[in-house]
């Protein structure tokens, strides 16, 4: 059933005569939070266009440690904020469905064959509960998004998700199925984005946190370059335990809450830049979970078929231009044209495998009457 449908009032049919309700217009999208998606989602891909350059140059290896501070963290803190509507109801849970879990397997599907054929891996097993690569976002914001009326009714969600993030960073035998580790470490962002407002936003945006964070990003590169020889860079993705990472078991609660310092800092830092209002990138935020999961095979296929296999590459010029390169391709990936292409996979309607609810047989009913 339509929201604005005339016909219906509250589920009873309108009597003769009376006027149409008036259509009310469909909600706008917030410019701000469409930048910050399309932004965040061009450092993921610089992120993995750099992680070949890291091991010949030490500043492109700073550039990723401070890009994977807080570049899925941010993104994923976006995902809870808009996530705060999300409740139980058929219809949300219908596209949880179509607009989650079956990209999950589609995709998880098709890198598995993509992967079978570009690496010349053809006993590589299909598993869906082991994601692979960029499939286990969308398992984590499966499990996130389906358990945020739970974290909503909490007092205080944000310390507790901290907690379960702490104690999944000491606790080896969690495995690696439907890689629980990333959505448990991960989770407090999520969490934290339920319990904002929208006033958090405009105080990140004011002019004085822009000025300071030019002096918080100059000195975080200024680490990142100092800590390049001397972390683990395991430790940013959150897929693994202290202990499976050598470290003992108590560095794992240290660095969750140092990393979620770190990250949240960043965060501030990077929306203090974003636009608030519409640019030409703008549009490209509703499409960002298309770039992200068809750049994927773009990320791997580069590895596989010896993109990197070039010397000129790891010169500052050849950084650069994989730099460019990185950013437009995950720009083109996010456009409508491509969003059309792959709708049917990205996001599939499958009316066919859901029954009609009342209130859609009613409509029905009215209109042909």
């Amino acid at each position: 059933m339509r929201a604005s449908d005339p016909q219906l009032t509250q589920g009873r049919t309108a009597a003769p005569g009376t006027p149409p309700a008036p259509r009310t217009a469909p909600p706008q999208r917030d410019a701000f939070f469409d930048n910050a998606k399309y932004l965040a989602m061009v450092l993921v891909a610089l992120g993995h266009a750099w992680e070949p350059l890291r091991d010949d140059s030490r500043a492109a290896a700073a550039l990723y440690i401070a890009v994977y501070t807080f570049h899925m963290p941010a993104f994923i803190l976006l995902a809870g904020y808009l996530s705060r509507s999300f409740d139980t109801r058929p219809g949300r849970l219908k596209r949880l469905l179509t607009g989650i879990a079956v990209p999950y397997v589609l995709f998880e599907v098709a890198y598995t064959i993509f992967k079978r054929r570009a690496d010349d891996d053809p006993e590589y097993p299909i598993s869906l509960l082991d994601p692979w690569y960029l499939t286990w976002f969308l398992i984590a914001l499966f499990v996130w998004r389906l358990t945020a009326p739970l974290w909503k009714t909490l007092r205080w969600p944000v310390p507790l998700a901290l907690a379960l993030a702490t104690l999944a960073s000491v606790s080896p035998d969690i495995g690696d199925d439907l890689d629980m580790q990333r959505v448990l470490q991960f989770l407090p962002f999520f969490v934290l984005g339920l319990c904002l407002k929208p006033e958090h936003f405009q105080w990140v945006r004011r002019r004085g946190v822009k000025i300071l964070s030019i002096p918080v990003f100059a000195g975080a590169l200024a680490v990142a370059y100092w800590a390049v020889p001397r972390i683990n860079a395991e430790w940013f993705y959150r897929r693994d335990s202290a202990q499976e990472m050598g470290a003992p078991w108590w560095s794992g609660a240290l660095m969750t809450f140092a990393l979620f310092g770190c990250a949240m800092l960043l965060i501030a830092c990077f929306f203090a830049w974003v636009p608030r209002r519409k640019m030409w990138f703008t549009v490209l935020g509703a499409g960002t979970v298309y770039g992200y999961l068809l750049h994927g095979f773009l990320a791997q296929g580069s590895r596989m078929w010896g993109w990197y296999g070039n010397d000129w590459i790891y010169t500052p010029v050849g950084e650069i231009i994989v730099t460019l390169v990185a950013a437009v391709v995950i720009t083109a990936l996010c456009t409508p044209p491509v969003r059309r292409v792959f709708r049917f996979a990205v996001e599939p309607r499958a009316e066919w495998a859901f029954k009609r609810d009342a209130a859609a047989l009613a409509d029905d009913r009215t209109k042909g009457g």
